[in-house]
């Protein structure tokens, strides 16, 4: 009887540490989850925009070489730029809420600690590959690339009595550094979600969206 108390007093005393830490990264999670949704709740409304613009800028180009039989210099360019804006732009927010293709089936078969082991060690490796991207991303954005201009792409300021400004590269390359560096603060966010469920499997964690995601559970 005794033995069997102590077992208990320590299984309550485990118990109770586990929640302790369990809180305690889910307050170091909460600025980090706030950030999330601050800028993907901005970037979809500008992914939006930028959809719009290359949606404009495509039909305008139909419209001229097809109809006209003139075609312009600057809508191809002007398309793809708001096209890898978008992707950068929406990138974060398919990462958080379980949008990017994904396997599942390991994970689903396993049981729930050892699924979420296995999604955190999955995102650790993401995590690592993000940091390279994000330093591959800003020497390509501010490095020596970056400066080249494009060759159509120009902000006409001769119409308001300035010269004419071509669109310097880094602002098409600078997608993809906020893309993987978003992404990278995502992935921290569900690693720290992942961490959180290992050690106390049934946590209640805000969920990310209405369907299970990778290492929200």
């Amino acid at each position: 009887m005794h033995n069997s108390d102590s077992n208990h007093d320590n299984d309550a005393s485990i118990n109770s540490v586990s929640w302790t830490i369990a809180r305690t990264i889910s307050s170091v999670m909460a600025p980090v989850s706030w950030l999330n949704k601050l800028v993907i709740a901005i970037s979809k409304q500008l992914a939006w925009v930028a959809l719009l613009i290359m949606v404009i800028m495509i039909l305008l180009q139909v419209f001229f070489r097809y109809v006209l039989n003139d075609a312009l210099a600057w809508p191809d360019e002007g398309a793809r730029l708001c096209m890898l804006w978008m992707t950068g732009l929406m990138a974060p927010f398919a990462m958080r809420t379980g949008g990017f293709v994904a396997i599942d089936m390991l994970p689903r078969a396993l049981p729930n600690r050892l699924a979420q082991m296995l999604t955190l060690f999955l995102l650790s490796l993401s995590a690592i590959v993000l940091i390279y991207a994000i330093q591959f991303g800003w020497k390509h954005t501010m490095g020596f690339g970056g400066n080249f201009t494009s060759s159509s792409l120009k902000i006409p300021l001769d119409w308001i009595g300035m010269d004419m400004l071509r669109l310097k590269l880094r602002y098409v390359y600078a997608s993809l550094l906020f893309g993987v560096t978003f992404l990278f603060t995502v992935t921290i966010e569900l690693i720290l979600r992942s961490i959180i469920a290992v050690i106390v499997p049934h946590f209640p964690l805000p969920e990310l969206t209405s369907s299970d995601t990778a290492g929200a559970s």
